[in-house]
């Protein structure tokens, strides 16, 4: 049984960081596909970046323009664990950040859907990431 648990999140001011860290059991990160979303209150949850490696191991990773350069997403396949980390943070950023896995093969070549929530099988439970000063 695939489990996934996020921690990490808090109350941070603006310009602050945070790291989320998501760990999965029951599913090993490196044959698959991380995302982290998010949920910010009254909207619809997003995709926010997502972590995948081809046959040969090269890693690649994908983010929403709003966050790209200020978010990075990264992996250790040793503690099966993928983070988060969010520096220049902004209240915009405010929500409940999830991650989920996802196998490659349902994605397009160009993984230009990346962020297709459907597309995710598993999800953990969600942490809360207040910004505000």
């Amino acid at each position: 049984q695939v489990q996934l648990v996020e921690s990490g999140g808090g109350l941070v001011q603006p310009d602050g960081s945070l790291r989320l860290s998501c760990t999965a059991s029951g599913f090993t990160l490196v044959y698959g596909v991380m995302g982290w979303f998010r949920q910010a209150p009254g909207k619809e949850r997003e995709g926010v970046s997502c972590i995948r490696s081809d046959d040969v191991g090269t890693y690649y990773t994908y983010y929403r323009d709003s966050v790209r350069g200020r978010f990075t997403i990264s992996t250790d396949n040793a503690k099966n664990t993928v983070y988060l980390q969010m520096n220049s943070l902004k209240p915009e950023d405010t929500a409940v950040y999830y991650c989920a896995v996802a196998r490659r093969e349902l994605f397009m070549r160009d993984w230009s859907d990346w962020y297709v929530q459907a597309k995710y099988d598993y999800w953990g439970q969600g942490t809360q990431v207040t910004v505000s000063s």
